[in-house]
């Protein structure tokens, strides 16, 4: 199973976008920390999110919270700072990608807890600093759910 996890995130249609990606793909969303927009069910329903419902959606008080119910071998952290292209790993059924803030990323911490080969990178040759949030969870979605069907 795939699952994505995104810490504190901070825009609602990024959130919003990755969640539809998360049912279409049969994946699970966790959210760790507490986001910077509302998630109740009458928010989402404001918001035209039709599909919520089907949504396998987990959420985490914080970092700990999360991290105690995964095995760290599954988890592979995406960042720029990364140094193994995403695309370059055979990933297992049982993954978890975890993507940070929209504006600041993982922390220091987070990052400095995990081996090399488990922080990934998305390459970007153009003139931009990053991807949005919710394109670069279908870059690596969609690269694991590609491997999964082999």
């Amino acid at each position: 199973m795939i699952q994505i996890a995104l810490f504190e995130p901070e825009i609602p249609p990024n959130t919003g976008n990755i969640a539809r990606l998360c049912v279409g793909l049969e994946a699970n969303l966790s959210i760790i920390g507490k986001p910077a927009f509302d998630l109740s069910e009458k928010a989402v329903k404001r918001a035209g999110l039709d599909y919520w419902e089907h949504l396998n959606l987990t959420t985490y008080e914080n970092w700990e919270a999360f991290l105690g119910t995964r095995n760290r071998e599954e988890i592979f952290i995406i960042t720029k700072f990364g140094k193994t292209l995403y695309s370059d790993v055979i990933f297992q059924k049982d993954v978890c990608f975890v993507f940070g803030k929209e504006t600041t990323g993982l922390p220091k911490n987070i990052l400095e807890s995990f081996p090399e080969n488990q922080k990934l990178f998305i390459p970007m040759p153009g003139k931009v600093r990053s991807l949005n949030l919710s394109n670069a969870v279908a870059v690596v979605a969609y690269e694991a759910f590609r491997q999964q069907q082999k």
